[in-house]
């Protein structure tokens, strides 16, 4: 049994008085916003979610009239999709953005699997059998096999066509940001806060470097497209904690 005297009633009663405090301020705490959540001045400057951290709304199937058939799904307001056969499905299960763009800055925070592969598609159009775009290739440089063909094939490579270079990556597992900035005929990738590649589209070095590619025989690659944006389902997990996009004129610097 407590028994107060008048040294210890003081202390409860202060002991009593910073619970309260403590209670109160936690019971006003707001939550922790998503990551796919913009902030007032990203909001201001033109951004908006690709992502809204709940649904798949503003996406759907490549040459389909929505996402019904495809493997992703949003899972403690992430972006994911199991892991499966590790192939490329050449868009039969990729999910590309309802609207298009040409000029834009487009952001995204995502990790992949241990040896896995994906990749961020820009200007992507649906005039072919399979999904062809320019490809911001994501992969686990460390121990997926076609990460060893050579560094046009390495995360933040235009995938098969230029390379990245001074990259400052982060692992299999540990998330990293990506940045894909078109500016009128100029084109940069960027990784974790880095430009790694520049360049020109239509100009002769990248139609040099096309021809050398799997892509030689598309008429229209390596020209300024108003395509879609697409996330691929190259049988591997990835997740993707935030998408944003920021149109800009072609005279935007």
């Amino acid at each position: 049994m407590l028994t107060l005297t008048t040294r210890t009633a003081p202390l409860l009663a202060f002991g009593l008085l910073g619970a309260a405090f403590v209670a109160t301020t936690y019971a006003q705490k707001p939550a922790t916003p998503s990551a796919s959540q913009l902030t007032a001045e990203e909001t201001k400057a033109g951004w908006k979610p690709l992502f809204d951290g709940k649904t798949l709304t503003g996406w759907r199937g490549y040459k389909k009239p929505d996402a019904t058939g495809s493997r992703w799904a949003v899972e403690d307001g992430v972006l994911t999709l199991p892991k499966n056969d590790g192939k490329d499905t050449r868009g039969a299960r990729d999910l590309i953005s309802v609207d298009t763009y040409d000029h834009f800055e487009l952001a995204w925070t995502w990790k992949i699997a241990l040896g896995g592969n994906s990749g961020m598609k820009y200007f992507v159009l649906e005039d072919m059998d399979s999904a062809i775009g320019h490809e911001y290739q994501m992969i686990d440089d460390e121990r997926h096999p076609d990460a060893k063909v050579g560094p046009k094939r390495q995360t933040s490579a235009f995938y098969d066509v230029l390379a990245a270079s001074n990259r400052p990556l982060r692992p299999a597992g540990e998330w990293n940001e990506s940045r894909v900035v078109v500016r009128g005929s100029t084109v940069e990738h960027w990784l974790n806060g880095t430009k790694v590649l520049s360049y020109e589209l239509d100009s002769p070095a990248l139609k040099t470097a096309i021809a050398e590619s799997k892509f030689k025989d598309v008429a229209r690659f390596g020209k300024l497209q108003k395509g879609h944006i697409l996330v691929q389902d190259h049988g591997d997990q990835v997740w993707y904690r935030s998408i944003k996009i920021r149109p800009l004129g072609s005279g935007t610097h």
